[in-house]
């Protein structure tokens, strides 16, 4: 219902007020910076699915912290993140992590069962799990904008080297909806080292097609937003194996013409898996959880 939402106040800006349509950027980030602390486990909000004690994580394998990003303007702020994993076994060789990149709404709490299912991938504990909240998510400082998703990553990425991880082979990065966003723009311009593989769920292809899909109309996407993402060319530039998920019901990121454009741009090894029935937010509950664990496990141990 969210997105259907953000549909149409695109489609009444437009329309309505064709000569002065105020930016929607604050539409596109449905961030929630209201809540006074991270409960995990005990967050009683809405989410996409809950899941039960076979995927518990133990509270010692459970790290919440702060991270210093910068903003547009190269201001300091300070956001969190959570760590889901034995953090001495980063530095590890054969010890992988997946960068798991969220969607556009909330924080992380309402994205925690889904940081906790990547946890229970190959078994318990076999990849670490690293999850940030953007600026102005949650209790992160600041306000969302493209320059700050991709610094916050990035710094993300950052502890994960001051942690001891050293080599692309450990690192995946996992793009869910708007996470496809800094998750193609770090692998394509990579700023320290780069993932070895690459997971994009219900991507975007730019927002100029955002835009379009969502106003019905051939318009740039600079008349209602400042973003500028263009994950369908980026992805043009990047040679790591690609597994691409999406589902055929999805009536917010279309298929057609949002994950199909950016799966057929990669030039590299890839994989595909066209979810039937599936909306934006249900593939993982579609496929049933152990067989999407499982695709993700091949995928990233292969």
């Amino acid at each position: 219902m969210k997105h259907k939402i953000i549909s149409l106040l695109i489609a009444f800006c437009i329309i309505l007020i064709p000569s002065g349509c105020a930016r929607l950027d604050a539409n596109l980030f449905e961030n929630d910076n209201t809540i006074d602390q991270y409960y995990l486990d005990d967050y009683a909000g809405e989410v996409h699915f809950r899941l039960d004690s076979s995927y518990d994580i133990a509270a010692i394998d459970i790290t919440l912290f702060q991270l210093s990003s910068k903003n547009a303007d190269g201001k300091q702020k300070n956001i969190w993140a959570v760590y889901i994993g034995n953090t001495a076994d980063i530095p590890t060789l054969s010890h992988k992590v997946i960068v798991y990149n969220h969607g556009n709404y909330a924080h992380m709490d309402y994205y925690w069962e889904r940081a906790k299912l990547l946890a229970n991938a190959g078994g318990k504990n076999h990849f670490g799990v690293l999850m940030v909240d953007y600026q102005g998510y949650g209790l992160s400082e600041g306000e969302p904008g493209e320059t700050a998703l991709y610094n916050d990553v990035q710094a993300g990425i950052n502890w994960l080297q001051a942690q001891g991880l050293s080599t692309s082979s450990q690192l995946i990065y996992y793009g869910y909806s708007l996470g496809s966003a800094p998750s193609t723009e770090l692998t394509a311009n990579p700023r320290t080292i780069a993932p070895s593989k690459l997971i994009l769920e219900a991507p975007f292809a730019s927002a100029e097609v955002m835009v379009q899909d969502s106003s019905l109309l051939s318009l740039p996407a600079s008349y209602v937003t400042s973003n500028k993402i263009d994950n369908a060319n980026k992805i043009r530039n990047i040679n790591q194996p690609l597994l691409w998920m999406h589902g055929t019901a999805d009536n917010f990121l279309h298929i057609d013409t949002h994950g199909e454009v950016i799966y057929k741009n990669h030039p590299g090894i890839k994989t595909a898996i066209r979810v039937q029935g599936a909306d934006h937010a249900t593939i993982p509950e579609t496929l049933g959880f152990t067989n999407y664990l499982n695709i993700i496990a091949s995928f990233i141990d292969s």
